[in-house]
């Protein structure tokens, strides 16, 4: 990131555009004593074909609060993913009722050194690299949505390689002059406190680290020092998530993945089928009949919770877990899916937490509009039925895995909850059903 870090301009100087006020005005009531904010400056602003699309990051010093065992840290505000000019030099005029640019700012609590003075600027980099992420793919990102990052957030702790999505608990709600404005926090986490988030949902899971001094207490505070997860610090909430698991199922109901899905001939499925050897699953039924050609869809890695569908609040395209965006579909005789390992690993989660409550899931590329839906019968609105299981609309595909299939599958699949142990590529076949999944390495 290219950019400098100087004092957030003074009130009384101007001109500051009027969405940026707002949001000035805002920090300025939480940070009475602190006027002038180092900040991280776009040098060569987006609109001008820099590559920053946040203007700037102010920082700020944060006592914390002892009493809900939150530490003294740095407090990360970006400005630049609402609409700041209201001149359409970036974000589209929408009007001062609805959400100003993508409605919403990115903040970031990072715990602070003893003898730290000055915060570090790391964060910014990464504040920059999620809003290009969010201009580019134009899916916002919400509480209790999930970042599988898989990379130090600093560039060298590797425990806290993963980004979970909460409300800034300082930081209200605004209305701008260029409409309303949310404050999403985005927290560190461990492996193991994302898959969690996978397998149940994020807000439960950021409950639970609230109530850890640990993991930044009630305020959520990143410790880019901690080395043990939610559950090695307290073993008893593996427990918790296990029983919201099994009464609630999960709440994820997609990710943006690296896949693929063809449409084959049942012919070829038999084939492949004939192939398999030790650790594949072919049904022995009998051989099936012909057709067709291909499509495919590619990259990874953000989780979106069901609360956000019919929140009222526009997410441009996070409607990809609308199962009812597939109208007017063809049906397919056949099918291959083709996922990474990290998103196959998804699968059992996805039919034990998902397709055996009756929802849907849906795994979508960031960089086109392919996605796969997989769909219980009890989902309704959908284009599938159990004698027309494959259905495409464009390049989008939805998949019903009936009742007497499921069982099946959670059997076949159950090595993926293991994925350390899965040699790859891997295939799985059912030429009765006319499906097969293929796990490839990330670079296939």
């Amino acid at each position: 990131m290219k950019g400098s870090s100087e004092p957030m301009p003074p009130a009384q100087s101007g001109p500051i555009p009027p969405g940026l006020q707002g949001i000035y005005s805002m920090l300025r009531r939480i940070y009475p004593d602190q006027p002038n904010p180092l900040q991280v400056t776009a040098l060569v602003k987006y609109w001008l074909n820099g590559p920053d699309p946040l203007d700037y990051i102010t920082m700020f010093a944060n006592p914390g609060n002892p009493h809900e065992g939150v530490p003294a840290h740095w407090h990360y505000v970006s400005c630049g993913l609402s609409d700041l000019h209201g001149d359409s030099r970036v974000h589209n005029i929408t009007g001062d009722d609805g959400p100003s640019g993508f409605g919403f700012e990115l903040t970031f609590r990072l715990k602070r050194g003893p003898n730290e003075n000055s915060p570090p600027t790391w964060p910014a980099e990464l504040m920059q690299s999620l809003a290009r992420y969010v201009f580019h793919s134009e899916n916002n990102l919400c509480s209790g949505d999930h970042v599988s990052w898989h990379n130090a957030l600093d560039g060298c702790n590797q425990n806290i390689q993963q980004m979970l999505m909460a409300d800034d608990p300082q930081i209200p709600q605004i209305i701008t002059p260029f409409g309303y404005v949310g404050f999403v926090q985005i927290v560190g986490a461990c492996n193991q406190e994302l898959q969690a988030v996978q397998h149940w949902n994020g807000p439960s899971v950021l409950d639970l680290m609230r109530t850890l001094p640990e993991t930044g207490g009630a305020w959520l505070v990143t410790d880019m020092s901690r080395k043990k997860s939610i559950f090695e610090i307290n073993p008893s909430l593996q427990q918790t998530v296990e029983e919201g698991i099994s009464q609630e199922g999960s709440n994820l109901s997609g990710v943006s993945a690296k896949c693929w899905w063809a449409h084959c001939s049942a012919e070829s499925i038999y084939k492949a089928g004939s192939r398999v050897e030790n650790g594949t699953f072919v049904e022995s039924e009998s051989r099936p009949t012909s057709t067709t050609k291909s499509t495919r869809i590619t990259e990874p890695s953000f989780g979106r919770e069901d609360s956000e569908l019919g929140d009222g609040q526009d997410s441009r395209l996070s409607n990809y877990s609308n199962v009812s965006e597939l109208v007017r579909a063809k049906p397919l005789e056949a099918v291959q899916l083709r996922f990474n390992l990290e998103a196959a690993s998804l699968l059992p989660l996805v039919l034990r937490g998902r397709l055996l409550h009756g929802r849907h899931f849906t795994f979508k590329s960031i960089i086109t509009e392919s996605a796969i839906t997989l769909v219980s019968r009890d989902v309704t609105g959908t284009s599938v039925d159990e004698n027309c299981p494959y259905a495409a609309s464009g390049t989008w595909l939805q998949v019903l895995i009936p009742d007497d299939f499921m069982d099946l599958l959670i059997s076949d699949l159950d090595d993926l909850i293991r994925p350390e142990e899965v040699r790859l590529p891997k295939q799985y076949v059912w030429p009765g059903r006319n499906m097969m999944i293929t796990v490839v390495e990330d670079a296939e």
